[in-house]
C-alpha cells in the first residue's frame, strides 16, 4: 500500500484508501473554487464589500435591501448554479468516458446534450403552461432517446465510430433547432439563442433546488458503482468472473450521465466541453480509480464553469458573455488536440 502511495483514511466506521498528494490537490481545487465564489459575490456591475456580503448571508445586522437582493437573489444562486452545473457535467463526462473506454466521449459530443436541448425547447415553446419541474423530465426523455439512437447505430460504444456517429446525430439535432430558429417568432428566437448559449443569468433558487434534487441521486449512483466500474475496466469476461453484472452496470452508468446532463441543460442551457476537459484534468492531477476520477472531475468541472462565468460576467462589462461561449473558446482547441493525439485510431 505504501509503495502505491496509498494511505488508509478512517472516519468512524468508514475507511478508504487515498493518495495524500491527490487529496491535497483536491483540497487546493476546492479552495480555488471557494475563492472564485467569494470573488463573484463581491465583484460585478455594483461592487459590494466583503463586510456587506457577510451581513447579507448571515443577517449579522440588517443590511441594505439593495445589497441583500443582489447577493441573495442574483449572485449567490447564479454562482451556486455554476458550481452545480460544472460538477454535474464533469462527473457525467467522467462516467461516459469510463463506460465507453474512450477519452473523447462526452454527453455533448454524442448528441445527448442536443437531444435534451431540443426536448426542452419543445416544452418551453409548445407547452409554456408546464412548470420548471417538467423540464428535466422532458430533457431526460430527449437525452435517453438520443443515446439509444447513437448506441443502436454504432453497435459498439467502445469504438471510435461511436463518437463520430454521436457528432453526426448532434448536427442533425442542431439542424432541427436551426429550422426552428428561422421559422419561429423573433422574440422566441432571442430567448432560445440566449438559453442555448449556456447563460447562467436567469439562475434562481428554484432552479438551484431542481438541479440539486436531480444531481444528488445521480452522484450517489455513480459513486456507489465506482468500485464495480473499476473491475469492469478489466474487460467483460474478467468482470463477469468477478461477479460484476456488466449489462446492468452499463445501463446505470449511461443513465446517470444522461440524468445529470438533462438536469443541467434544463436549468441553464447548453454548456459544452466541460465533460470532456474536466476528466482529463482529473486524470492528470489525481490519478487513482473511478471514485477519485468522478470526485476530481466534479470539483474541476465546478471550477471551470465558475471561472468561465466570472470571466464572461466581468471581463466585458457592461456586456456579459454566456459561460457556454467562454468554455467553448477553451474546449474547441482542447478537442482538436485530443483528436490529433488519437489520429491513428480512426
Amino acid at each position: 500500500m505504501n509503495r502505491a502511495g496509498l494511505r488508509a483514511l478512517r472516519v468512524g466506521p468508514f475507511s478508504a484508501r487515498v493518495r495524500p498528494r491527490a487529496l491535497a490537490l483536491l483540497c487546493v481545487c476546492l479552495m480555488l473554487a471557494l475563492v472564485l465564489l467569494c470573488f463573484g459575490l463581491t465583484h460585478g456591475s455594483m461592487p459590494i464589500p466583503a463586510s456587506a456580503i457577510g451581513h447579507a448571508l448571515f443577517n449579522l445586522e440588517r443590511p441594505d435591501d439593495d445589497m441583500r437582493y443582489i447577493v441573495m437573489d442574483i449572485r449567490l444562486p447564479r454562482l451556486l448554479m455554476a458550481v452545480l452545473c460544472g460538477a454535474m457535467l464533469g462527473m457525467a463526462g467522467a462516467a461516459m468516458q469510463s463506460i465507453t473506454r474512450n477519452g473523447l466521449a462526452d454527453p455533448g459530443l454524442i448528441g445527448v446534450k442536443e437531444g435534451c436541448s431540443a426536448a426542452v425547447l419543445l416544452l418551453i415553446f409548445q407547452f409554456p403552461a408546464l412548470g420548471l419541474f417538467w423540464r428535466p423530465i422532458f430533457g431526460m426523455a430527449g437525452g435517453l432517446l438520443t443515446a439509444l439512437l447513437v448506441v443502436a447505430l454504432a453497435h459498439d460504444i467502445s469504438r471510435p465510430r461511436f463518437i463520430l456517429i454521436g457528432i453526426g446525430v448532434s448536427w442533425a439535432f442542431a439542424a432541427a433547432m436551426g429550422i426552428f430558429m428561422t421559422t419561429a417568432d423573433v422574440r422566441d428566437v432571442q430567448t432560445a439563442m440566449l438559453w442555448l448559449a449556456g447563460s447562467l443569468h436567469a439562475a434562481n433558487w428554484t432552479l438551484v433546488g431542481i438541479a440539486t434534487a436531480w444531481a444528488i441521486p445521480a452522484f450517489a449512483l455513480l459513486l456507489f458503482t465506482a468500485r464495480a466500474a473499476d473491475v469492469a475496466l478489466l474487460g467483460n469476461p474478467a468482470a463477469t468472473g468477478l461477479g460484476v453484472r456488466t449489462a446492468r452496470l452499463a445501463l446505470l452508468r449511461v443513465l446517470a450521465p444522461v440524468v445529470l446532463t438533462a438536469a443541467c441543460v434544463s436549468c441553464v442551457g447548453s454548456i459544452g466541453f466541460v465533460g470532456l476537459i474536466a476528466p482529463h484534468m482529473a486524470r492528470l492531477l489525481l490519478r487513482g480509480g473511478q471514485a477519485a476520477l468522478l470526485t476530481g472531475s466534479a470539483v474541476l468541472g465546478a471550477l471551470l464553469v465558475l471561472l468561465a462565468d466570472n470571466v464572461g460576467r466581468l471581463a466585458f462589462l457592461p456586456l456579459q458573455l454566456p459561460a457556454g461561449i467562454v468554455i467553448s473558446l477553451i474546449g474547441g482547441p482542447f478537442f482538436l488536440l485530443l483528436l490529433w493525439q488519437r489520429r491513428d485510431r480512426f
